[in-house]
Formats: structure tokens, C-alpha cells, sequence
């Protein structure tokens, strides 16, 4: 009887109290459609939020891994990058096998891509992002996302060395030569393939020259000769 009272005094207070039962929890295929209406309308907040329910709400499940991957893409594609992140790597450290790892690397690196700053600002982006490709391509070559990680790999290199050839420049308007040389040198044996270099190899016989280093400068002038007969800088020689 006591049991029975206190049962009719907790449901008349909630009722006096305007509240309602709990509703019972949603099953993971609604959830899960209710995540892709959310992601079809381009309410990718939503989506993602919907998206990680499933993997916090069925961790086990056949769904989890795949629920993980739409819920980094909503993330991106809502330019929370630094929220796309942190569930792609969820995704690695829980699913290190899934056949989605291509994709999830390519997310990743897209997200840092995606936050590359100028030439004149700290390169921080592009060398994760350009890490984050590289790993793409070593490891799955023939994925569908290798090419145009192979592309962005490109552009990277190209921005890294150009921000370099920038800080290089500044040091010889300077006449602080050893960080020029220095700067300069790291583009040519790290960045053969970027189009800076011929700059950086004629830049190197006006640094060699300036110190009154005759010889290191003729060294680098024939090697952009040889390497780059038609380039403009090497039209510059004199």
C-alpha cells in the first residue's frame, strides 16, 4: 500500500507539473534516415549530430564505421573542419581497417586544404594536408582518390616552396645571407619539382656572388643552365 501511494503522488505531481513520460528511443533506421533527410536538405549540423547518434547510441554495429564517415563528411561540408577532424580520427583509431580509410584520409586532408592561408602566412595547413595526401597516395594507390591527391600533392609542394622563396627574398632585401642560402637551398634539393626552383638556383648565384663566393655561384648557374635551358630566370644570367 505505502509502495502503491508514493507511485500515485510521483505520477500526480508530473502531471500537476505539465510533464510527460519519456519517449522511447528511437531505433538506429530512424535515426539513420532521419540523419540522411537531415543531410538531403543541407542541414549539415543536423546531419551530423544525427550521424554520430548512431555511432554513440549502437557503437557495435554494422552502421557504426559508416555512420562515423557521413558524420566527418557533414562536418566538412558545414566548414567545421576542426569538428571533422576529430571524427575522422575516432574513425581511424575504431575502424583502422574499414575499406572507407581511403576517403577518410582524403577527408582529412581536404579539411587542412581547406585552411591553407596565403603565401605570406605560416604554411602549418598545407604540410598536414600535403602529409595527409602523401599517406593517401603510399598506401592506396589505386584508390579512386589517389589521382587528385596526386594533384593537391602538387599545389602543396608548389605553396610550400613558394612561401619559402618568399621568406628568402625578404632575407636578401635584408642582406641576412645564410638564411637566404639556406632558405634557398631547401628548394632546391627538397622541391626539385616545383616550379620555384629556377628561381631558387639563380636567387642562389646572387646570394654566392654577394659574399664574394664566385665559384658556389658558377655551380648553381650551370646548374640552371643544364636543368632549365629555356627558363626565364636562366635568361637572366648574365
Amino acid at each position: 500500500m505505502n509502495k502503491r501511494f508514493i507511485i500515485c503522488c510521483l505520477v500526480g505531481v508530473l502531471a500537476s507539473c505539465g510533464g510527460k513520460a519519456p519517449e522511447p528511443e528511437q531505433t538506429l533506421p530512424e535515426i539513420y534516415t532521419k540523419a540522411y533527410k537531415e543531410l538531403d536538405k543541407k542541414n549539415y549540423d543536423k546531419a551530423a549530430t544525427e550521424f554520430l547518434n548512431v555511432e554513440g547510441q549502437f557503437p557495435a554495429s554494422a552502421w557504426a564505421a559508416d555512420s562515423l564517415v557521413m558524420a566527418a563528411y557533414s562536418q566538412y561540408m558545414d566548414e567545421d573542419f576542426s569538428g571533422a577532424l576529430l571524427t575522422a580520427d575516432r574513425f581511424m583509431r575504431f575502424h583502422p581497417g574499414n575499406k572507407d580509410v581511403p576517403y577518410i584520409l582524403y577527408l582529412r586532408g581536404m579539411c587542412y586544404y581547406r585552411q591553407v592561408s596565403d603565401v605570406r602566412r605560416e604554411p602549418g595547413m598545407s604540410a598536414y594536408a600535403l602529409q595527409q595526401f602523401q599517406q593517401l597516395v603510399e598506401r592506396f594507390p589505386a584508390s579512386e582518390y589517389a589521382e587528385n591527391a596526386k594533384n593537391k600533392i602538387i599545389i602543396l609542394k608548389n605553396y610550400i616552396a613558394g612561401k619559402i622563396m618568399y621568406s628568402a627574398r625578404n632575407d636578401m632585401a635584408r642582406e641576412n645571407w645564410p638564411s637566404a642560402i639556406n632558405r634557398l637551398q631547401s628548394v632546391v634539393t627538397g622541391a626539385q619539382e616545383t616550379v620555384m626552383t629556377p628561381e631558387a638556383m639563380y636567387r642562389l648565384t646572387e646570394a654566392y656572388t654577394a659574399i664574394g663566393l664566385p665559384n658556389q655561384a658558377a655551380g648553381f648557374a650551370k646548374m640552371l643552365k643544364t636543368n632549365f635551358p629555356d627558363n626565364v630566370w636562366t635568361k637572366k644570367l648574365k
